[in-house]
């Protein structure tokens, strides 16, 4: 069965860090683009950080610029998220996306009730407070 399943979540101090993964199970992770979505309590999901199959073009949201960094490692069909100078507003259940044809800049702007991604995965909630 294909999935992707996401973990590192947890509580943090404002200023503090999280490594998010995304592994993949049932399929090769290296064929497709990822993206990493977050949605806040009462908030829309939106995309965070996408990254092509090769792993040569990313994509961030204005508001992580410069604090968060996607990375894949094919051999652990693996996709990771390391979350930097995290703020409260950096809260909420993070997802990861895989996707074969959506290009990072198409992946991350999807829509809330768009359903043609294939693959999405349940979440990891991080918490930023003091």
């Amino acid at each position: 069965q294909a999935q992707v399943v996401e973990s590192g979540g947890g509580l943090v101090h404002p200023g503090g860090s999280l490594r998010l993964s995304c592994v993949a199970s049932g399929f090769n992770l290296g064929y497709y683009n990822v993206g990493w979505f977050r949605q806040a309590s009462g908030k829309d999901r939106e995309g965070v950080s996408c990254i092509n199959a090769a792993g040569d073009e990313t994509t961030y949201a204005d508001s992580v610029k410069g604090r968060f960094i996607i990375s894949r490692d094919d051999a652990k069909n693996t996709v990771y998220l390391q979350m930097n100078n995290l703020k409260p507003e950096d809260a909420g259940v993070y997802s990861c996306a895989a996707d074969y044809t959506l290009i990072p800049q198409a992946l991350c702007k999807v829509s809330p009730d768009y359903s043609g991604v294939d693959q999405w995965g349940k979440g990891t909630l991080v918490t930023v407070s003091s």
